[in-house]
């Protein structure tokens, strides 16, 4: 073999190749490579779980809390509706305590 041969794409990387498989250095690099690899790929699996498990429990709570900011409003509008028919509501009540205490107030 010439050294011209040993430029041509296909025999450079058969000799590459070839000397990876057989020299330990090099086949001890490689697998570090692929241990430090693979755990930098648990890791990120990781960090992606962990956030899309964020992200679920965020969308819980403030589903949570707009189901109780609606049902509030709706406890509100029937507050509403009982002081339009006339009937105390709960303001009124904390509205009415005696300044004096033994008097009676009422509305």
């Amino acid at each position: 073999m010439d050294a011209e041969d040993f430029l041509e794409p296909e025999v450079a990387t058969t000799a590459i190749i070839a000397a990876a498989l057989f020299s330990p250095k090099v086949r001890k690099v490689i697998r570090k490579g692929f241990v430090y690899g693979a755990a930098g790929v648990l890791v990120a699996g990781d960090v992606v779980t962990s956030f899309a498990r964020g992200l679920g429990r965020g969308m819980q709570v403030a589903a949570s809390t707009a189901a109780q900011q609606t049902q509030n409003a709706g406890s509100q509008g029937q507050q509403v509706g009982d002081a339009a028919a006339g009937g105390p509501t709960p303001l009124d009540k904390a509205a009415v305590k005696p300044s004096m205490p033994g008097k009676e107030w009422t509305l």
